[in-house]
């Protein structure tokens, strides 16, 4: 069974079906997901039926995404209370699913929210709160980026009213953070599709992101929404940038710290620099659960995730006879790094652009939009 929308949800149609990127189905425990490797190629649901399914899910980026990742983690521990209601098991799923991915926050987020609200409960009623809470904090998801659009949706329509008229308003994007990076609306797209539906000229620059061509699954969501776009190399951002073709930059983040430093796919930091030089507004946009308030030092304090060469040395796609294949890129032998996130320090950033609204990427920023949050973290410290 599909979830029922929300006023704020967007109802993504693919195929003529309304789609989250996740959600329960038959008699609601079992939970399917857009398997996103397969993407753009090919639209198939997979299947989660157990705590280790949706661990090795967020592993193998089957869904991802820091919003997403959350999510799933959430119904992991679900599906690991249909396994096992104890103390033991409650805590064991947690750490399994804590140790999947090290850079996003709001993973370890959502499982304390699991945890709050399992660990005091009698272990017959675990199942059933834990599916509750997990569902909660999704459809949470969907108002947070439904507001971070709203606010973003405003810088937007004053920068287009700067531009001559017939002049879209040109918008550079890295990675994919859409409504597959979340559960529905997206942090960076959100602002667009909100644009894009009120008429505002508008195109967007995707870049492809390497190593996993990420940006196939932005331009994927733009195609199907119709949003005006081109995809790009990941290093012509710069010489765009140069020319006066892009008239702002919206990345989203997997973890940003209580001073403003934002962690996010590999290059965000180049576009930031790039940005900055040729005085562009470099905006991210990021739900509050991915900020870190225990944090101050990015570059230092956040883990930055390497991953398997193989994401870096082959890539895959569609032959000229329709199959999908993966072809090896470098001749064998040669060494291969794959760093999965760059840090971009707050002094780049414009503008961080969140559900309470657009806060300058600083520490009295935040702190004037989630003082609570923040002074909690004041006072651990």
């Amino acid at each position: 069974m599909l979830p029922v929308g929300r006023s704020a949800e967007r109802e993504v149609k693919v195929d003529g079906r309304h789609y989250r990127s996740i959600w329960c189905a038959g008699e609601g425990q079992a939970v399917e997901v857009i398997d996103q490797p397969r993407l753009p190629h090919l639209f198939e649901v997979r299947a989660l039926e157990s705590l280790e399914d949706a661990a090795q899910a967020i592993e193998s980026m089957v869904v991802r995404g820091a919003p997403l990742i959350g999510a799933a983690a959430a119904y992991g521990v679900a599906l690991a209370m249909r396994e096992a209601t104890s103390d033991e098991a409650l805590e064991r799923a947690c750490r399994r699913l804590l140790s999947t991915r090290p850079t996003a926050a709001n993973l370890r987020w959502a499982l304390e929210e699991m945890l709050a609200a399992l660990r005091n409960r009698h272990r017959d009623e675990r199942v059933e709160a834990a599916y509750r809470r997990a569902a909660q904090l999704c459809d949470e998801d969907v108002e947070l980026n439904a507001a971070i659009g709203r606010h973003g949706l405003a810088i937007l329509q004053d920068l287009a009213s700067d531009k001559p008229p017939g002049q879209p308003l040109n918008v550079l994007t890295h990675c994919n953070a859409g409504w597959l990076a979340t559960v529905d609306w997206g942090t960076a797209t959100a602002p667009l599709y909100l644009a894009h539906d009120l008429g505002l000229d508008l195109h967007v620059w995707v870049d492809e992101t390497r190593p996993r061509n990420q940006g196939a699954l932005t331009a994927w969501e733009l195609g199907h929404h119709g949003v005006a776009h081109t995809v790009i190399a990941d290093n012509t951002g710069g010489h765009l940038m140069q020319h006066g073709l892009v008239d702002v930059v919206i990345t989203g983040s997997d973890r940003t710290t209580g001073t403003g430093d934002v962690a996010n796919k590999i290059g965000t930091y180049l576009k930031a620099l790039a940005a900055r030089d040729n005085a562009i507004p470099f905006y991210v946009a990021l739900p509050s659960p991915t900020i870190d308030f225990s944090l101050g030092d990015g570059l230092s304090g956040i883990p930055i995730e390497q991953r398997d060469p193989a994401e870096v040395s082959g890539v895959t796609g569609r032959t000229e006879n329709g199959d999908i294949a993966r072809v090896e890129v470098f001749a064998p032998g040669s060494a291969v790094a794959n760093y999965a996130f760059d840090v971009t320090p707050g002094r780049l950033v414009t503008g961080l652009i969140t559900e309470a609204g657009v806060a300058p990427a600083s520490p009295e920023g935040l702190a004037a939009l989630f003082p609570q949050r923040a002074r909690a973290a004041t006072q651990q410290r």
